[in-house]
């Protein structure tokens, strides 16, 4: 009977692949990069609390090190040299840095994000760890495809984020070696729930056009 049971995260999941992501513009656009850099802070943290919870996980290591400390972002003009390693919200950071929109493009973004990290950090190691197959193991991927509808890339900043976004979909799709595979063994349940919840709220809070007429706008 337990396999009846349906997962609402994965409600939320299909809420934000089915945002306004066709409707952004540039400026639109480099705050959900903006947003998304806090989301990938919050990522970084939950996967070592995953790692700290079972040292021994060859599986979990695997993972870190194709996050953490990695060059498979590498190069990417102005953000990565050759075989440069870095974690993959610090080639968020540096990624924004290329923006060439006006920074009241990413101001409400960015409160958004410090808001969104001061809460994400208050779930359970538990849920955090867990979070990290939800978001590995398709979570992220749904996410990923839809914002590359979204019409508008020319902009270095965003020309980044959709090499991270297409990499991405990449690195968890494969069935055997993917991201997904090295993290689905944490079975998430709606303890992850809140977690995507906040970021559906972050995206929204970022771009309130995302949710424009759309039922589950965030209040």
């Amino acid at each position: 009977m337990d396999n009846l049971v349906t997962l609402q995260y994965k409600y939320v999941i299909s809420e934000i692949a089915d945002l306004r992501w066709k409707d952004l513009d540039k400026s639109d656009l480099t705050a959900v990069a903006t947003a998304y850099y806090y989301f990938s802070v919050q990522f970084r943290e939950n996967l070592l609390i995953a790692v700290a919870m079972f040292p021994d996980d060859e599986k979990l290591q695997h993972l870190k090190a194709e996050e953490c400390g990695t060059a498979n972002l590498s190069p990417w003009p102005g953000v990565a040299e050759p075989a440069e390693r870095m974690n993959h919200d610090e080639f968020m950071r540096r990624t924004l840095l290329l923006s060439t929109l006006p920074l009241e493009a990413t101001k409400m973004a960015e409160q958004a994000g410090h808001a969104y990290l001061q809460k994400s950090r208050g779930y359970t190691q538990d849920a955090r760890a867990r979070s990290i197959a939800s978001y590995e193991d398709g979570g992220l991927e749904a996410t990923f495809r839809a914002m590359l509808t979204a019409p508008e890339w020319d902009d270095p900043a965003l020309e980044a984020f959709r090499h991270f976004l297409a990499e991405h979909i990449r690195f968890d799709s494969d069935p055997e070696q993917g991201h997904g595979a090295l993290s689905r063994h944490l079975q998430p349940d709606d303890r992850v729930l809140p977690m995507w919840e906040d970021f559906r709220d972050l995206l929204i809070c970022a771009v309130p056009r995302l949710a424009a007429g759309v039922r589950y706008a965030a209040a």
